[in-house]
């Protein structure tokens, strides 16, 4: 009986992988990292998870609303301020599902070394051993180092700004699960937040917000602009809870004068399969697309 369902879980892995075009090593390796990305949520909300935190970010954007870009970290804020919340259960409660899907994978808390708002951990393991256990190549397995980590961070923040609205929605694979999330338009405060107060300097530019901003913009998603000033005010970025759309469009018309737009060029490639895309950005493009921006 058990052996019947480890062939259930392993063909349940093979179908997620039939969706990806895998051609390359790297092709291997994105898709080996989404579905662990996959499997890790199927285990936070068998273990109720969502009941007290929601799913944000770029992989949550990718998962839930079909933004066309790979992602690496799993993001999650908690409903409530929580100080001190502990992400180590958790942390098992993912390695058992991996574990059950045939992926070999630590799940370890990361420990601090400061009292901070955020809780964080990491699951990693060999990139070539869950290729070989999951059956997606046969050995030898090229273009992968022996020793190469597959690593995704997860981070919890736990002292979270209001604001914010949630809904539920439901994954399908590996089997049907349920998550709690930012709507679109309090993802796409968070982004704008990040475009504006993000500690941008020299090479660590992030074209991965720009990329999402002119995602959020071409789908014609509003911003949530309460959720966006308590974000900023939270860090020290407004005076005070009154954020107008004027000031908003201004502050970006601002930050959109000092962007390396090479850099953040650079930044995003790696991530998306279609160059073009990026061609055109530029301080005139994206201060001309402000104009498309609409408030929540």
């Amino acid at each position: 009986m058990l052996k019947n369902k480890e062939v259930l879980l392993q063909h349940a892995i093979e179908e997620m992988l039939g969706k990806y075009d895998l051609k390359t090593p790297d092709n291997y390796k994105s898709a080996l990292k989404e579905i662990i990305q996959e499997v890790s949520l199927l285990g936070l909300s068998r273990s109720n998870f969502f009941d007290q935190a929601a799913f944000y970010g770029g992989t949550a954007l990718r998962i839930f609303y079909g933004l066309d870009r790979f992602s690496e970290d799993l993001d999650f804020s908690l409903l409530k301020e929580k100080e001190e919340f502990d992400i180590a259960p958790y942390c098992n409660a993912i390695k058992n599902e991996l574990g059950a899907y045939g992926f070999e994978m630590e799940v370890r808390k990361k420990k601090k070394t400061t009292k901070t708002g955020i809780e964080s951990a990491f699951i990693k393991g060999k990139t070539v051993v869950q290729m070989l256990n999951i059956h997606a190549v046969a050995p030898p397995v090229s273009g992968v180092h022996d020793n190469e980590v597959l690593k995704i961070k997860l981070e919890i923040d736990t002292t979270p700004p209001g604001g914010a609205d949630y809904e539920v929605q439901y994954g399908l694979r590996p089997i049907p699960y349920s998550v709690r999330l930012f709507t679109a338009p309090s993802l796409f405060a968070g982004k704008i937040h990040a475009i504006l107060c993000r500690g941008w300097k020299g090479q660590r530019i992030k074209g991965r917000d720009l990329y999402d901003f002119v995602w959020y913009i071409s789908r014609e998603i509003p911003v949530n602009l309460k959720h966006l000033a308590c974000r900023m005010k939270q860090t020290g970025h407004l005076e005070n809870s009154i954020l107008s759309p004027e000031t908003l469009i201004n502050l970006l018309k601002e930050k959109f004068r000092r962007i390396n737009y090479k850099q953040a060029k650079n930044d995003i490639a790696p991530f998306i399969s279609d160059q073009r895309s990026i061609d055109l950005w530029s301080e005139e493009f994206f201060q001309a697309i402000l104009s498309k921006i609409s408030i929540a």
